[in-house]
């Protein structure tokens, strides 16, 4: 088309818009356009005809149009710019990468800062060129290039997968406050023989009574423990509000939670570097279960005929008849308290002893029952009896150890 056409054509079209389906064809035409007119040999005139001429047909903008005849005045060819995406220049290179890579190698992968202090120490101290980048560099920016392509490539370590914390019970001490119903519990194995395991003791103490119930099961897993601790937890007159252990496994597991969750049963565990966090149960362990059951092998099959002889004989006597020291805390002049034992009483005196005992006691239990079962026997007759059942019942263990 010549100038003229193209003024008719615009004159003739001014209601009539134009668009192109892609910028490929939008260039193209464009610059085949500007070539057949001539467009960097036409007057200033002209040249404002042929602008208005691309923007109608194109459908861009002036600013558009603008920018394309000024690349084409430069000479350059009217096409769509690629797009570059930007990035930042690059401070690190691989050769950092990898002498970074040899560092961790000879150090193991120290941390973060210390490897940082190592590059700085490098560069600075002992005057190495190589690590001038690096002796800049970030503890951020360092933990980047450990997982960039040329560290990997040059030092790759792995860890064998660690095992997940499970985050059952709070460590923490429990806080009683004179409330019955805060029990430590212990785990008392009764020796090995030829590999083989004997029979586990379950060890339970009130914190504030002292009222003890103690249980045996052939294993410590969840088949065999879950029943002896459903069973033992029954056995207490009052309301269980708090189960306190160490961090063995036999206690910190799912299957445990779930039954003192069940149970509405506050759950702790031991602290660390706080020895005395369970040293209740632990002087129980030896006062009663080692003093009453020894230290030789008994197998573990025995542990449902060692459960019945708790159960019957020795937890009543511990809790009805046999006296234990009542703590009492004393203070001395410097302000050090330290507990002396001046009265002993037995748990059920002690229990006795709390103001208002009926609502810690569990549904169906009542004083006046506590007090009968205490006054079936005397201390001592309930004492002898205990040892009469003990007797027959070690006597069973040596009958079948000897068939």
């Amino acid at each position: 088309m010549s100038l003229e056409q193209i003024q008719a054509f615009l004159e003739a079209s001014a209601e009539v818009d134009f668009k192109a389906r892609n910028k490929e064809e939008v260039y193209a035409w464009a610059n085949q356009t500007l070539q057949q007119l001539r467009y960097c040999q036409l007057p200033r005139s002209a040249r404002g005809l042929v602008r208005r001429y691309l923007a109608k047909m194109t459908g861009l903008s002036r600013a558009q149009v603008t920018r394309l005849l000024g690349l084409y005045l430069r000479g350059e060819k009217v096409q769509p710019k690629a797009y570059r995406r930007y990035r930042f220049p690059r401070r690190y290179t691989r050769e950092d990468a990898v002498l970074l890579a040899a560092v961790d190698e000879a150090h193991d992968t120290l941390s973060g800062p210390a490897t940082q202090r190592i590059l700085q120490r490098a560069h600075g101290d002992f005057g190495d060129p190589q690590y001038q980048r690096l002796a800049e560099l970030s503890v951020a920016q360092l933990y980047r290039l450990r997982k960039s392509r040329a560290y990997r490539q040059r030092l790759a370590s792995y860890q064998k997968t660690r095992p997940t914390k499970v985050a059952i019970g709070e460590r923490r001490r429990p806080q009683p406050n004179g409330q019955p119903g805060y029990l430590r519990v212990d785990t008392v194995h009764q020796g090995d023989r030829d590999g083989v395991k004997g029979v586990y003791h379950i060890n339970a103490v009130d914190e504030v009574t002292q009222w003890q119930v103690v249980g045996a099961t052939q294993q410590i897993s969840e088949a065999y423990l879950i029943p002896v601790l459903e069973a033992m937890l029954a056995q207490f007159p009052f309301q269980i509000r708090s189960f306190h252990s160490d961090n063995g496994s036999e206690f910190i597991n799912h299957t445990v939670a779930k039954l003192l969750n069940k149970l509405l049963i506050d759950q702790t565990k031991s602290r660390p570097r706080h020895s005395n966090d369970n040293g209740l149960v632990e002087s129980k362990n030896g006062a009663v279960v080692r003093k009453h059951m020894g230290y030789n092998y008994i197998a573990a099959p025995h542990a449902a005929e060692i459960s019945a002889f708790y159960e019957r004989y020795l937890n009543p006597y511990l809790n009805f008849h046999r006296p234990c020291g009542v703590p009492e805390e004393v203070s001395d002049a410097k302000g050090k308290v330290k507990r002396v034992y001046r009265r002993y009483a037995t748990p059920w005196e002690i229990l006795q002893e709390l103001a208002d005992l009926g609502p810690y006691l569990k549904e169906g239990v009542t004083i006046q029952k506590l007090k009968q079962r205490a006054g079936v026997q005397s201390d001592t007759a309930a004492a002898a009896a205990m040892q009469q059942a003990k007797q027959k019942l070690f006597a069973g263990f040596e009958g079948k150890k000897s068939a």
